[in-house]
């Protein structure tokens, strides 16, 4: 039997098929037939739409503010990785160069 071929939504296609069910009342079946979507993951999606909906209706402002706070700890911890492997580096180059003194090599 072969296997089907994954298709995947993008955000938008998945607010419209919401949309067609809660808006225009289309039944969840019809909708999943016409799509070839497991139902499961059309009530997950539903479930993701009112779990994180209230996203929507936030000020920009808040919302920017999140995503810079977000972006900001990011750079933080990037910061801190690349401080210790650059410390990391510096202490193998400084046994190499002794070693290479020992041997008699510089």
């Amino acid at each position: 039997m072969p296997r089907k071929s994954r298709k995947y939504y993008s955000p938008e296609e998945k607010i419209g098929l919401l949309r067609r069910h809660l808006v225009e009342g289309v039944p969840v079946s019809e909708i999943c037939e016409d799509h070839d979507l497991q139902v499961s993951v059309f009530y997950g999606w539903l479930k993701q739409l009112f779990e994180r909906g209230a996203v929507a209706f936030e000020p920009t402002d808040r919302r920017e503010q999140r995503q810079a706070a977000s972006k900001d700890r990011k750079i933080e911890l990037l910061e801190a990785k690349l401080q210790k492997k650059n410390e990391v580096v510096a202490e193998l180059m400084e046994e190499h160069v002794q070693l290479k003194k020992e041997l008699g090599e510089l």
